[in-house]
């Protein structure tokens, strides 16, 4: 049996990665990330042009009708490449239509995402790191929602907003436009600047249900967590490169420091961890798709134990470039940066074992 990827998804990861080696090097990372929105229209729209934002949208709404699995591969050349930009957020808005949403609203909203005419994000997170739809306090009642929600991504650059909350029939999903009536935006400085988050208030703010299955909002959690997953691989396989190459260029005592014992055992420890976890995202992505009853676990699998292994590895990789690795002018920081929020984004590594843990009935 063929565990591998297909020639369509390899040629998908070469195709989006050679993209971004063109139009996204670090030096437009830099750019995008300290403009005003964080936000670049014209490399989103590229993104847009290669499919990438309809990837998982089903045919008949204008989109490619893949599978998580061919997202997730693009959220690891995302990943890779420290991209700026929504991709995240509309990746997780679009599950919620999917599964959440009603013929009506994915109607609407499903081809204008596919081809780049509307963004769309998702407001779940509350104060305190609160991810858990169960402890939700944002409150909706008579078509009007009454909260805060604090880790918004591009709230000020979208189009509509996908926000969690909790009505008489308990957690669910809401959808509002935006100019609604009602909504505060301020945006937040946070330690990676390749993913702009918002703090977005709601008072007595007009809001349509999500009409479709309950479980759109758990699913579109789910698949968020793979694809910080996926977006952990690729950061971290970036990171690993930039250190073999970094240790066979740098001389110490007028020899190469890759010559050097603890050094060769450092970059193999990170190898070593690193390449068995690509199963990891790929079979959670899977399970998504093919295996439901089993896929609220691996996704939780996944992005407690990807999360904690990119943030090992940035950490083992500035520590490698010694002290040019935590300089401003040395790229290595954006990884570094980028790992602080795939950990926290969703939920705390911790959370999401307790949470497989739970699942599994231990």
């Amino acid at each position: 049996m063929d565990f591998g990827l297909s020639e369509e998804q390899i040629l998908l990861k070469s195709t989006i990665k050679r993209f971004l080696d063109e139009q996204c090097p670090t030096t437009r990372v830099r750019a995008i990330m300290e403009s005003d929105t964080g936000h670049d229209p014209a490399l989103w729209q590229g993104l847009v042009d290669l499919g990438v934002t309809g990837l998982i949208v089903p045919a008949a709404y204008g989109g490619s009708d893949l599978e998580l699995l061919d997202l997730a591969l693009a959220a690891e050349e995302l990943g890779y490449a420290a991209t700026p930009g929504p991709f995240l957020a509309s990746g997780m808005a679009t599950v919620a239509l999917l599964e959440g949403g009603d013929a009506a609203q994915r109607e609407r909203w499903l081809p204008r995402i596919a081809g780049g005419e509307a963004l769309v994000t998702v407001a779940y997170g509350e104060a305190d790191s609160e991810w858990d739809p169960r402890k939700y306090t944002t409150r909706a009642a008579g078509g009007k929602l009454s909260g805060v929600k604090p880790f918004v991504p591009y709230a000020g650059s979208a189009d509509a907003l996908i926000v969690a909350a909790v009505d008489d029939s308990g957690p669910g999903l809401w959808l509002v436009e935006r100019g609604a009536a009602g909504i505060d935006i301020n945006s937040l400085k946070v330690v990676d600047m390749t993913r702009r988050v918002d703090t977005v208030r709601f008072t007595n703010t007009p809001a349509v249900k999500l009409g479709g299955d309950r479980g759109g909002l758990q699913r579109s959690i789910d698949a968020g967590c793979t694809l910080i997953g996926a977006d952990a691989y690729g950061g971290s396989h970036r990171c690993l490169e930039m250190s073999v190459t970094y240790a066979k260029q740098r001389e110490q005592f007028g020899q190469i420091i890759g010559a050097f014992q603890a050094v060769k055992h450092q970059i193999a420890n990170m190898a070593c961890e690193l390449e068995p976890a690509l199963s990891l995202y790929w079979y959670a992505a899977h399970a998504f798709d093919r295996i439901k009853d089993r896929s609220e676990r691996h996704a939780a699998l996944v992005k407690a134990h990807m999360t904690d292994l990119f943030d090992r590895i940035t950490r083992d990789a500035t520590e490698l470039h010694g002290g040019i690795g935590f300089t401003w002018e040395f790229d290595m920081h954006l990884w570094f940066r980028r790992a602080v929020f795939d950990r926290s984004f969703l939920g705390e590594a911790a959370t999401h074992r307790a949470r497989a843990a739970d699942l599994a009935g231990w």
